[in-house]
């Protein structure tokens, strides 16, 4: 059973439900992984959703913040969810497929500004986090999943527009990299895109506070899709949708998409 899988952070589900809606009906990714909804459940637009053909959803929500929710037209149960680092946030959902696929939705922390968790406490939430993503791998070796979502942490020298001016910058330091690289490790996960496309800059996420980020291309790749090794061979097809990114009233991340041969 081939699907399409694409992960985006939407920076507000309700706010941007017409550039989803238009996603759906362009792309038409069998399966879409949505975070920062900021939005509790029973506000999400499911029904703008249903009624392009996405009859399945799972998700978890908060008012204003967080919140992380997967759409599917395939038939998906709740897999459910962990929380991590004591923060009681809504960063993780979990949904399994009729086949078995177990499909991991993360949000991790963005850690603010300054990468000093002694002088940030968000910063020290982030690597706490990572660390307990590292630890329930250990726990429970995940096996026919897929983990997908905005890792908030651009990990390679060509994951980011600059590796030098950005070591000191939340999101590429060494700490955070490592932090990611062990949570990796623990379930074994293939980075998909990289394996689909291994050289070169790829970024998924500009700022808004560069009014001409297309063209100064000032961009991290912040969003991933990882999978066990069991069925990493099974994926391809990778690619960033970087136009989305210049939509009208746009989130400041592209959606990511990955083809799977299950």
């Amino acid at each position: 059973m081939p699907f399409t899988l694409a992960t985006w952070n939407i920076n507000s589900v309700r706010l941007r439900q017409g550039i989803v809606a238009d996603l759906m009906t362009q792309e038409a990714p069998d399966i879409l992984c949505l975070q920062e909804c900021k939005s509790p459940v029973d506000k999400i637009p499911f029904d703008v959703f249903e009624a392009l053909g996405y009859a399945h959803m799972v998700a978890r929500g908060q008012k204003g913040y967080n919140g992380v929710a997967i759409l599917s037209k395939l038939p998906m149960e709740e897999a459910g969810s962990h929380e991590f680092a004591g923060l009681d946030h809504a960063r993780h959902i979990a949904g399994r497929l009729e086949n078995g696929v177990t499909i991991h939705n993360f949000y991790v922390p963005a850690g603010g500004d300054e990468p000093d968790r002694d002088k940030n406490i968000k910063f020290g939430q982030k690597l706490d986090y990572l660390t307990d993503m590292r630890d329930w791998a250990h726990r429970d070796t995940p096996r026919k999943s897929i983990l997908v979502g905005d890792l908030n942490i651009a990990p390679r020298e060509d994951d980011v527009w600059s590796h030098k001016q950005l070591l000191k910058v939340v999101s590429h330091t060494p700490i955070e990299v490592e932090h990611l690289a062990q949570a990796q490790e623990a379930g074994k996960w293939v980075d998909i895109t990289r394996q689909d496309i291994p050289d070169g800059p790829l970024f998924s996420w500009w700022s808004y506070r560069s009014p001409n980020w297309d063209e100064s291309d000032k961009g991290r790749r912040l969003d991933h899709i990882w999978a066990t090794p069991d069925i990493s061979n099974a994926a391809h097809g990778s690619r960033v949708l970087r136009h989305v990114r210049g939509w009208e009233k746009p989130s400041d991340h592209a959606p990511v998409l990955a083809t799977f041969d299950l």
